[in-house]
């Protein structure tokens, strides 16, 4: 059985509309996630490891004022397409789109103002949590009114995560999560000691503006062969990679391993590719909860998506949503102690 409660957690700035932010607390008898009404965002989650103890294994702040500043997407939905989109500009049946650049030249997660920073409409299930949002059409940028659906549901250890959508002209749709796990527990150093697999035959190299060049290139005899299980810490110094954050082109699950602990997370997926991030961009400036900095390399990101820039790669697999059709995919997070 899974239990579901709700509770406000604070209450946006009058500058964003000053609306009220709930939390939504999920719980089966082996994990607890705690969910957010702005941007759909995973605050916590409990799960146990192998001595019985619960830890809170997602980055995150203890309170909204956290999730109103700036921070790198900690647990959000993003979209309206989620990862990088070229110099911000695609084409759609002959039509020029162009997007706000937040991300050097390119557009990422959906611009200056995406679904992370957004209020969602809540419906409570019996064994989770649907958030419905407009995103009216025009909205950074995108065509189309854009209906979205993002339902969280809790069976055991399996947390679901489906997305919808639906929309009144063609646009380009990629929508993913984007928590952060440490397994060994939020706050804890490093990411080193944690084991990593990805069965996946390719991935998509990137420019110096992580943008994929287009190759599909084999993992083969290279870093980012991950198709067997590899310790982190080990693996980075031994191909003298500064971290990951790319796209695996996948058939397989990832699981991710912590042996310390026991515990273990292994990711199902409708979509064609996962982004695995090392938390690369973390520098220690950000203290998140119970005030602990959040160094570098310090949690991974496993976000399940469509090829990044795939828009304006016609070998891609397919971006566009068009009218009549409906969007729905998704995302199994299966949450294991060892």
């Amino acid at each position: 059985m899974t239990e579901v409660k709700r509770e406000v957690f604070g209450q946006m700035p009058q500058e964003e509309g000053g609306g009220v932010v709930e939390k939504f607390i999920l719980k089966s008898d082996s994990v607890k996630v705690e969910i957010l009404s702005l941007g759909c965002i995973i605050s916590a989650l409990e799960m146990k490891g192998r001595d019985g103890e619960c830890s809170d294994v997602v980055l995150g702040f203890d309170t909204l004022e956290g999730y109103t500043r700036k921070h790198p997407f900690f647990g959000a939905v993003v979209g309206r397409v989620a990862n990088r989109i070229a110099k911000g500009r695609f084409a759609v049946d002959g039509k020029e789109y162009q997007l706000f650049l937040n991300n050097g030249p390119n557009s990422l997660h959906g611009g200056a103002r995406g679904f992370d920073k957004v209020l969602w409409s809540p419906q409570v299930l019996p064994n989770g949590i649907c958030f419905f949002r407009l995103s009216p059409d025009g909205e950074e940028g995108y065509p189309g009114d854009l209906k979205v659906w993002v339902t969280y549901t809790l069976s055991g250890r399996e947390l679901a995560i489906n997305y919808r959508a639906q929309t009144s002209k063609t646009t380009p749709i990629n929508l993913t999560n984007h928590a952060y796990f440490n397994l060994a527990g939020q706050g804890s150093r490093d990411i080193y000691d944690h084991e990593i697999s990805i069965e996946a035959d390719s991935y998509l190299p990137v420019d110096n503006t992580k943008i994929p060049t287009g190759e599909v290139a084999a993992v083969q005899g290279t870093g980012f062969d991950l198709r067997q299980p590899v310790k982190l810490g080990k693996h980075l110094q031994k191909f003298q990679l500064d971290g990951f954050d790319h796209n695996f082109c996948l058939p397989g699950p990832p699981p991710a391993r912590h042996p310390p602990t026991g515990r273990a997370m292994e990711v199902h997926t409708t979509q064609p590719g996962i982004q695995f991030y090392t938390g690369n961009n973390l520098d220690g400036s950000l203290k998140g909860k119970g005030a602990i900095a959040y160094p570098k390399h310090s949690a991974f990101c496993l976000e399940t998506q469509n090829w990044p820039d795939a828009i304006n790669k016609p070998h891609f697999p397919n971006a566009l949503l068009r009218p009549g059709e409906e969007y729905n995919h998704t995302t199994w997070l299966v949450f294991n102690t060892a």
